[in-house]
């Protein structure tokens, strides 16, 4: 790994808002792993999911407020940028192209979204460019389809270091602390005029009064 630095992690999502689940996911992913940062990846638009309620750049600037003060969490915006669909393999091979041959990246999937993973776009080529830490709560537990218990098979280790070791090419299930909140329950609340408080940072709050964002009624 000569040349390298240690692990970076790769956390993306729509972040409509982004929230305290979202902000302890990645410290705790950090921290556990000992990843040099997290780089969250807010998408312009989810493969999966329907289309964000907050325009683009109003979303990039909670995600900024909310890691202001947590310099190992960066926003990471190459998503918002790139006109189309938010294609994780685009994503990881930037990236890469960026980074270099020899530094580790570590893609981080919840995992529920990574029992659909042969689902998305190429996915079969995110293992030749990163690591992939499937982030589980302690105790969970899931069958897998037999394509990904395929993958898990062939790629799967047990200890954090082995992520430093090499760039890519391993698969780990690291237990964390999640928080039981939505984006999806926060803009309902909005909607109705009730506090969100202690489910975001308190300035991520404000910004979001500011800017008048989800007070229309919005789809859960």
């Amino acid at each position: 790994m000569t040349g390298a630095g240690k692990a970076i992690g790769l956390f993306g999502g729509t972040y409509d808002p982004v929230h305290n689940g979202h902000l302890r996911v990645a410290l705790d992913t950090l921290e556990g792993l000992d990843l040099a940062e997290v780089r969250l990846l807010p998408c312009r638009q989810s493969p999966h999911r329907q289309a964000p309620c907050a325009p683009a750049a109003q979303r990039r600037r909670l995600l900024e407020i909310a890691v202001a003060n947590e310099p190992r969490l960066r926003v990471d915006a190459r998503e918002l940028d790139r006109p189309g669909p938010s294609y994780t393999v685009d994503t990881l091979a930037s990236l890469r192209a960026e980074l270099g041959p020899v530094q580790p990246l570590v893609l981080m999937v919840g995992a529920v979204a990574f029992r659909s993973l042969s689902s998305w776009h190429r996915w079969r080529e995110f293992i030749g460019l990163a690591h992939i830490a499937v982030l589980q709560r302690p105790g969970h537990a899931s069958d897998l389809p037999p394509e990904l218990e395929q993958m898990v098979a062939r790629h799967q280790v047990t200890q954090p270091g082995d992520l430093q070791l090499r760039p890519a090419g391993n698969v780990l299930f690291w237990r964390v602390t999640q928080l039981e909140i939505s984006a999806s329950h926060i803009r309902t609340l909005v909607a109705a005029r009730r506090s969100i408080r202690y489910l975001l940072p308190d300035p991520v709050g404000d910004e979001i009064t500011r800017l008048d964002l989800y007070r229309k009624q919005v789809p859960a």
